[in-house]
C-alpha cells in the first residue's frame, strides 16, 4: 500500500519542452514578405529607369529598408525573449579572434569567388551548347555566336546595367557606398544567416540542411533587381555563407566578407567606368 507521498516521489515531472524557433512563426511570415516585395520594387525600379538614378539618395533608402528589416528583426527576438548575441554566435575581441575570422573570411571570399565562377562558367558554356545549332562548320561562325551568347544575354546584361547604375562614381557617392556596404554585410548577415536559418532550422525540428537552404533561396529571392541568373547564384554565395557561419560557429567571418565582397565590387565597377570600359 502506498501513501501520497510515495506517489509524488515516484511520478516522473514532465520535462519542459524546449522550443526551437527564436521567433513567432507570423512574424518570420511578414519579414519574408517584406523581403520579397522590396526585391520585385528594387527589381521593377531599376528595369524603369533609363536615364541615370541619383545614387545617394538610392544609398539612402537601401540603408533605410535594412534598418527597418534589423528593427523588425530586434522586435520578433523581444517576443520570444532571443538574445541578438545568440545570433551572432562565440567570438571575442582580441587581436588572435579578429586576425583569424579575418583570414578565414579572406580564404572564404577567395575561394567563393573560385566556385561561383566555375558555376557561372559552365552555365553559360551549357546555354551556348544548348541554344546555339552544332552543325555549323565555321569555327569564326561558332565564336560569333558564342559572343553574341555572352553579350545579348538578358539576364546578364540586366545584372550588369543594375550593378553599374549603383557603382559610386564621385568621392562623395564612394564614402557613402563604404558606410551602407559595412551596414548592409552586418545586417544582412544577422537576418539571413542568424535569423532566418536559425527559424528554418526551428521548423525543421533542428534540421540544419533544411535551414541553410531555406535562407539561401530567400537570400537569392532578395537580389531580384539583378536579374534571374544573379539570384541562383547568390542563393549558392548563400549556402556557402551558411557553411562558413557553421563552421566558425559565429556571424563575424562572414560579415566581414560580405562587407568588403560588396565593397570591391562597387569600386571595381566604378574604376571600370571611370576608364569608360562599360
Amino acid at each position: 500500500m502506498t501513501t501520497p507521498e510515495d506517489d509524488s516521489i515516484s511520478a516522473p515531472s514532465p520535462e519542459p519542452v524546449v522550443s526551437l524557433t527564436i521567433a513567432p512563426a507570423w512574424h518570420t511570415i511578414v519579414l519574408i514578405v517584406g523581403i520579397v516585395a522590396l526585391s520585385i520594387h528594387g527589381a521593377s525600379r531599376f528595369s524603369a529607369e533609363h536615364g541615370p538614378i541619383n545614387r545617394l539618395h538610392t544609398y539612402g533608402f537601401t540603408a533605410a529598408m535594412e534598418a527597418s528589416i534589423f528593427a523588425w528583426v530586434i522586435l520578433g527576438l523581444r517576443l520570444r525573449k532571443t538574445p541578438l548575441r545568440s545570433l551572432l554566435g562565440s567570438f571575442s575581441f582580441n587581436i588572435r579572434s579578429l586576425a583569424a575570422d579575418l583570414g578565414f573570411a579572406a580564404v572564404f571570399w577567395i575561394a567563393s569567388l573560385i566556385v561561383l565562377g566555375t558555376i557561372a562558367a559552365a552555365w553559360t558554356g551549357a546555354e551556348v551548347v544548348l541554344t546555339h545549332s552544332p552543325t555549323s562548320n565555321h569555327a569564326a561562325g561558332q565564336a560569333g555566336q558564342t559572343g553574341r551568347a555572352l553579350t545579348d544575354d538578358p539576364s546578364r546584361l540586366e545584372a550588369l546595367r543594375a550593378l553599374e547604375q549603383l557603382a559610386p562614381a564621385s568621392s562623395k557617392e564612394i564614402i557613402a557606398w563604404t558606410l551602407l556596404c559595412l551596414f548592409v554585410g552586418f545586417v544582412e548577415e544577422i537576418v539571413f544567416r542568424g535569423y532566418l536559418q536559425r527559424q528554418f532550422i526551428g521548423w525543421a525540428r533542428g534540421g540544419v540542411v533544411i535551414g541553410v537552404l531555406a535562407s539561401a533561396v530567400v537570400f537569392g529571392g532578395a537580389h531580384a533587381y539583378q536579374g534571374a541568373r544573379a539570384m541562383v547564384l547568390l542563393a549558392i554565395f548563400g549556402v556557402l555563407f551558411s557553411m562558413l557561419a557553421l563552421y566558425r560557429r559565429s556571424l563575424r567571418a562572414g560579415m566581414f566578407a560580405h562587407c568588403w565582397h560588396d565593397l570591391i565590387a562597387g569600386l571595381t565597377l566604378a574604376l571600370i567606368k571611370s576608364s569608360h570600359l562599360i
